[in-house]
This record gives C-alpha cells, sequence and structure tokens, in this order.
C-alpha cells in the first residue's frame, strides 16, 4: 500500500522537536551541577570564616599594680585588698576566660544584626530599640572561694566604655564593692583620673567568711565618678548573686553596667531652649518647664529651682538661678537667662544646669544636672550643635536629669 511522504512524517516526531528537547535537557543538567557547585562553595567559605572568627581573641587587661588595704568586718572576718593571690591565674589566662559577651560574640552578633532584615513588630525590634539606650560600659571583674582558708576572693579588672560625666568630657572613675544585704561596710578601688577605658587589676579578700554564709550574699559593685569638689556621681551598677556561681575555681565575668538603683536613672526631665548670637557673641538660656522630678521631702513632693552656670576651662565664670517653686513635681519656670560668650570661647565652654530641691532646715538637696557643651552626652552635643547651626533662634529640647 502506498502512504504520502507527508503522511509518513505525521507519525514521528520532527527533527525540531528533538532538537528542542535535546537542550532543554542539556540546560537542566548544567544548572543542577551549578547549584551544586555552589552548595559546596557555600560550605567551604562558612567553615573558613568560622575558623577565622575563632582565632579571635579576648583583650589583655593585664596592666596597673595593686596595694593592701584592709578593713574589719564584724560580719565574720576582714576584707583585704591586696596583690595577686598565690594559686590564682595570671592576668592574662583570666582575661582569655570571659563570659559570652567576648570579642568573637560581639563580632558575630555585629554581623548579624547588620545582615538580618527585621520585619516589623518582630520580637527582635526590642533588641533594635535597647541601642538608643545611654550607654554606660561595662565592667570586667573575677570571683572566687577558698574553702580552706574561708576567704571569698574578688578581682577587680578593667572597665570599658564608660560615660564622660566631668567637664572635660571624660571621668575619674572608681569601684565601690559591697556584700549585700551589708551595705554599711564597703572596700573601693583606686581613682582612674582622666580614664574612660580604666585598668585596676586589684584584688580583695573577705576573709573568715563560711561558705554557707557567702552563698547567702550578693556581690554588688557600684563604679562612681570621683568628685573632689561635691557628691561622687554615680555611672552604673552591677550585682550578681552568689548562690548562682561556681565559686569552686575563678570565675571571670563581663557585665553591662545598668543604671544606680538609687533613683539616679529616674531624676526626671528638664525642657530648655538655647540661642546663640553670634554678634552679640551671647547665649541665651531659657528655663521652661520640667517634668517628673524626683521627690526629695518626706512629704513626697520637692521645692524645685534651677542653677545656671558658665562654665569656661572647667573654671566657674558666672551663675544665675530660678526662682523657687513650691511643693511642685512638674514646675513652670519660663525664665531667661543670657550670657557673654566670645566666639573664641565658645569651644572650651560648658553650661551646666542643675535642678536643685530648696530645703529651709538643712542643706539644698540635688535632684539632677546637665550638662551642655560640644563634647557632653549624645543629647547634649545635639542641642548644642543645634543652636550653633540655628542662630537667633531658639533651639528647644527635653532632656534627661543625671546625677
Amino acid at each position: 500500500m502506498y502512504l504520502h511522504p507527508e503522511a509518513a512524517s505525521a507519525g514521528a516526531p520532527s527533527r525540531d522537536v528533538l532538537l528542542v528537547s535535546a537542550i532543554i535537557t542539556v540546560s537542566l543538567s548544567v544548572t543542577i551541577v551549578l547549584c551544586g557547585i555552589c552548595q559546596w562553595c557555600q560550605r567551604k567559605l562558612g567553615k573558613r570564616y568560622k575558623t577565622s572568627l575563632e582565632t579571635v581573641g579576648t583583650p589583655d587587661s593585664s596592666r596597673g599594680r595593686s596595694e593592701k588595704k584592709t578593713i574589719k568586718l564584724p560580719a565574720g572576718g576582714k576584707a583585704v585588698n591586696t596583690a595577686p593571690v598565690p594559686g590564682q591565674p595570671p592576668h592574662d589566662e583570666s582575661d582569655r576566660k570571659t563570659e559570652p559577651r567576648s570579642s568573637v560574640s560581639d563580632l558575630v552578633n555585629s554581623l548579624t544584626s547588620e545582615m538580618l532584615m527585621l520585619s516589623p513588630g518582630s520580637e527582635d525590634d526590642e533588641g533594635h530599640d535597647g541601642i538608643s539606650r545611654e550607654n554606660l560600659g561595662r565592667i570586667q571583674f573575677s570571683v572566687g572561694y577558698n574553702f580552706q582558708e574561708s576567704t571569698l576572693t574578688v578581682k577587680i579588672m578593667k572597665a570599658q566604655e564608660l560615660p564622660a560625666k566631668d567637664f572635660s568630657g571624660t571621668s575619674d572613675p572608681f569601684v565601690k564593692i559591697y556584700l549585700l544585704p551589708d551595705k554599711k561596710h564597703k572596700l573601693e578601688t583606686k581613682v582612674k583620673r582622666k580614664n574612660l577605658n580604666p585598668h585596676w587589676n586589684e584584688t580583695f579578700l573577705f576573709e573568715g567568711f563560711p561558705y554557707e554564709k557567702v552563698v547567702q550574699r550578693v556581690l554588688y559593685l557600684q563604679v562612681l565618678d570621683y568628685d573632689r569638689f561635691s557628691r561622687n556621681d554615680p555611672i552604673g551598677e552591677v550585682s550578681i548573686p552568689l548562690n548562682k556561681v561556681d565559686l569552686t575555681q575563678m570565675q571571670t565575668f563581663w557585665k553591662d553596667l545598668k543604671p544606680c538603683s538609687d533613683g539616679s536613672g529616674s531624676r526626671g526631665e528638664l525642657l530648655l531652649s538655647l540661642c546663640y548670637n553670634p554678634s552679640a557673641n551671647s547665649i541665651v538660656v531659657n528655663i521652661i518647664k520640667a517634668r517628673n522630678l524626683k521627690a526629695m521631702d518626706i512629704g513626697g513632693t520637692s521645692d524645685p529651682y534651677v542653677k545656671v552656670w558658665l562654665m569656661y576651662k572647667d573654671k566657674r565664670v558666672e551663675k544665675k538661678k530660678t526662682v523657687v517653686m513650691k511643693r511642685c513635681l512638674n514646675p513652670v519656670f519660663n525664665e531667661s537667662f543670657a550670657f557673654d560668650i566670645p566666639t573664641e570661647r565658645l569651644r572650651e565652654t560648658t553650661i551646666v544646669i542643675t535642678v536643685m530641691d530648696k530645703d529651709r532646715l538643712s542643706r539644698n538637696d540635688v535632684i539632677g544636672k546637665i550638662y551642655l557643651s560640644w563634647k557632653s552626652g549624645p543629647g547634649e552635643v545635639k542641642h548644642w550643635k543645634d543652636m550653633i547651626a540655628r542662630p537667633r533662634q531658639a533651639v528647644a529640647q527635653w532632656h534627661q536629669l543625671k546625677a
């Protein structure tokens, strides 16, 4: 039987169809091979990156010398500040035994936070909000107990990134050591002058303390800024229950400093404005109002007024103050003060604003302070720069009062 050529070709696939099928097959094969190569590269790079992270070390802290100091405690022994105890690891080894806040974890956390894109309303948003809070720095210390001699050893090593509390943009930090609930007796480190990253390396021995009493204590460290002419300013605190620490060997910790629980972190806020007139060489400070001031009197209120000091190179030049507002935690002042400040002195000038509680029978109490200059805290520096950037305009801003 004879078949027409077109009919015969209709039952078999054409050359074009076979060619397209071959191309698709080859493309799929190449894609699968490339995916395999990509995954292999990622695993290799990941291992190499992990190895490089593991080689990062912690900063060394073996600086400074310690002196002997003894305080007798009626609660069961004496506390001694002495040189490193025999048998304790040297400074280099103790610095390597840090808590999770090591340089490796810091590096990983910073890289992770930069790579992650947080979705709106996610739980991690709270952590990012915390970055805007004031950084009080952190402190490194170690704790251990000698069972044979019934002695608790506390070593204060160093601190990092402490905030500036003085007019000069620095601090004079030292550390108070307590064993709560006994806050009557305390030990102190030496003062480190003009240092925001101090190294103490001082060892304190609490001798004659039975282990049963030690585990009932809370180690409390308070970092303060030494002030020769007024009350020392608290910087931050750390507390750690000793029943949660393995005291059989010296344990080294890095702890972030928290606002002091004596109320220094909740002293209220003050709204004020600054107006800079370069042609008249003057700054006008307007004390507008305050809110949520800390109660300093027995009746749960205060009698606030505001002192304004003009400082030049850490020297007091001129003082002015508002009237006293009786029994008020949210006073409205609306008082302005003008200060003559030559332009060439502006960089070395600091305006210190102190909210006081008037007391008729005793010394007036300090509720809180604000230091305004180009080298103060972030909020204060912003206000100062805004004032200079907008001459002849009153620039207002709320400020948190500090101890």
